[in-house]
């Protein structure tokens, strides 16, 4: 009796010394998918769970290859009914494929079909070789066009996602969303689930199973990998308004629907869609020091439009220096509009002079002087 009451202690000291190290184990292995939820018209973040951390981008650099490919046919370089012939590099791809073969005739829209809908990696290489003559040279265009967009965080090394060392943030796949919504002949591409190829030989079925839900989903990408875990970027569109949701790093293929449709019903009722007022009574003359004139009258352009929390007004802060030194050039920012919603900063707005003021030289001095005299 009194053996079983010390093992029993003995096994319950194990259990409180070793219940630290359980529990950091546990940690380890549940890792929080990080999320971006951005407003697609102004481009601006409205939430997010570490949004900026770099993480593995797995197969969602399908997308960048797909507006990289778009690029060229914005360019003039392709049309989409533009039929390429397949490389050979595009044979044994790594991951999933649509069976293409070297010397293949196939339309860039088939490719891109292919991409989006069925996560092809081989339809990549063939794409990548038709639009830059190699992967090689067509990840050089992928990384240009990534950050013309601002993914400033984001870098690759293969068209396809295949490997570990293609990273990006959730903001910046949101930024890349929000980009391709805006290429009107890939738009009904993204928008469908299920599609064929040679006439109807090959079949393709998107992994983003949102397409099915019917509130507004437009498209984009569901992937998983072993580097990248479970990944989506959804946009959807209700009302005028259009949402892009993203999670990388999920470990649970289901979740990740789940939370992006939380993240985009939450967004729809809770944020609107506005272009702030700014009235010209907020703009005064500023004084140019050493010019041929004592001011300069300011100008704003077109504002931006923003997106606030239902309930809450936008207010315009409006910031200029004490004077301005000559020579001052049209177009010179002078100062600026911050636009507010609540404490937080929506963006900034400049303010610029409405016209060129001289640097004053000595006849000039002599000559306001004069008038000064005898006036």
């Amino acid at each position: 009796m009194r053996s079983r009451l010390y093992a029993c202690l003995l096994a319950f000291l194990i259990a409180v010394m070793i219940s630290p190290y359980l529990r950091a184990f546990a940690d380890a292995d549940s890792v929080s998918p990080c999320t971006a939820l951005l407003e697609v018209r102004t481009g601006m973040l409205l939430a997010g769970d570490e949004p900026e951390k770099q993480v593995c981008a797995g197969s969602q650099t399908k997308l960048l290859t797909v507006y990289t490919a778009a690029e060229a046919v914005a360019a003039g370089r392709f049309a989409p009914e533009t039929t390429v012939t397949v490389s050979p590099c595009a044979e044994g791809a790594p991951g999933a494929t649509v069976w293409l073969r070297g010397g293949e005739k196939i339309t860039l829209t088939d490719l891109m079909k292919a991409i989006i809908i069925g996560n092809a990696s081989d339809a990549c290489i063939a794409a990548a070789c038709a639009v830059s003559g190699s992967e090689e040279a067509f990840v050089r265009d992928m990384n240009a066009a990534a950050f013309s967009l601002g993914m400033r965080s984001s870098r690759f090394t293969d068209c396809t996602g295949a490997s570990a060392e293609n990273i990006t943030t959730a903001h910046d796949l949101a930024r890349l969303s929000a980009a391709l919504m805006q290429i009107a002949w890939l738009r009904p591409i993204f928008a469908v689930w299920r599609d064929f190829l040679r006439g109807g030989e090959t079949e393709l079925v998107s992994e983003n199973r949102l397409l099915r839900d019917g509130i507004g989903i437009c498209g984009m990408k569901a992937g998983h990998g072993e580097a990248s875990g479970y990944t989506l970027a959804v946009t959807a569109e209700q009302d005028g308004l259009c949402f892009a949701a993203v999670i990388l790093g999920g470990s649970d293929p289901d979740a990740r629907f789940a939370d992006a449709k939380r993240m985009l019903k939450q967004a729809f009722s809770s944020y609107y869609v506005t272009t702030p007022d700014f009235s010209t009574e907020n703009l005064r003359p500023v004084h140019v020091r050493c010019g041929t004139e004592d001011a300069v009258m300011l100008r704003a352009g077109d504002l931006l439009a923003a997106a606030a929390p239902n309930g809450e007004q936008i207010t315009c802060t409006v910031i200029l220096p004490e004077y301005a030194e000559a020579p001052v050039r049209a177009g010179q920012q002078i100062g600026w509009a911050a636009f507010y919603c609540g404490d937080s900063l929506l963006y900034e707005f400049p303010l610029t002079a409405d016209a060129d003021v001289p640097r004053r030289r000595l006849r000039d001095s002599l000559r306001m002087l004069l008038g000064k005299m005898f006036k």
